[in-house]
């Protein structure tokens, strides 16, 4: 599992130039596959959402322009530079007025028991240093009859396989140096995707922490997959006479 000390400080390294490097190696692919993360969420229309692991704050802005106006978000993160990234940009982007962004760390969520109707996690989970404590602290701040989505890497279809980890191999990493200055950092980036589980195995992975698997969609050629669950609502127990 990652170390959070090191990957805490990866982030802090490159938190400046974080936006440009992935648009610049997803080919801006990046973007369609948040949207498609975000209309998902608003099928839900949930009343409150934590963004966890929120980086530069694409996907809570994201949310704050689909969503309806108001509606609060919190995004988080437990690297501090990466959230004033964010705070940079929050007054330039549309209804993001009720958008908090805040530091906790993923582990050891900093919000009270069933806070939110809806989570959402996206490319942060595999840097978590332990995924079922993750997973099992989001279960406990949404409200039952709420909703997680995992956005993640993941593994791509057999025939995709061998040209995608060429590329995060010999070529990413090569690419990255020349924009972000810090080759290493991508370095970490593709060994944590070649090493994560596959679809089945988060969905797994999900409901041992007590949810739902009600939706997954891969992308892309199955190198991203979208995960929805569901927290369930308490049983209803019937009554004899």
């Amino acid at each position: 599992m990652p170390d959070p000390v090191a990957v805490n400080s990866m982030f802090a390294r490159i938190a400046g130039r974080y936006d440009r490097a992935n648009r610049l190696l997803s080919g801006g692919i990046d973007l369609w596959w948040r949207r498609r993360l975000i209309k998902s969420v608003a099928t839900k229309s949930p009343q409150d959402v934590l963004d966890l692991a929120t980086g530069s704050g694409d996907v809570a802005f994201a949310l704050a322009r689909e969503l309806p106006p108001g509606t609060p978000i919190t995004g988080m993160d437990f690297c501090q530079p990466m959230l004033d990234e964010a705070e940079k940009k929050q007054p330039d982007m549309p209804r993001s007025k009720h958008i908090r962004f805040a530091q906790g760390d993923g582990l050891n969520l900093p919000c009270e028991d069933e806070s939110f109707d809806a989570a959402t996690i996206s490319f942060g989970l595999r840097n978590m240093a332990d995924r079922h404590k993750c997973l099992s602290e989001l279960h406990r701040v949404i409200r039952p009859g709420g909703h997680l989505w995992v956005l993640e890497f993941s593994q791509p279809r057999g025939w995709m396989r061998p040209f995608y980890y060429f590329y995060l191999r010999h070529i990413l990493p090569h690419i990255a140096a020349v924009v972000t200055g810090d080759k290493g950092a991508y370095d970490y980036l593709g060994g944590s995707i070649e090493s994560f589980p596959t679809f089945q195995g988060i969905s797994t992975e999900m409901a041992a922490a007590g949810f739902e698997i009600d939706s997954v969609q891969r992308l892309t050629g199955g190198i991203v997959a979208l995960h929805g669950g569901l927290k369930p609502p308490p049983a209803e127990v019937s009554s004899s006479r």
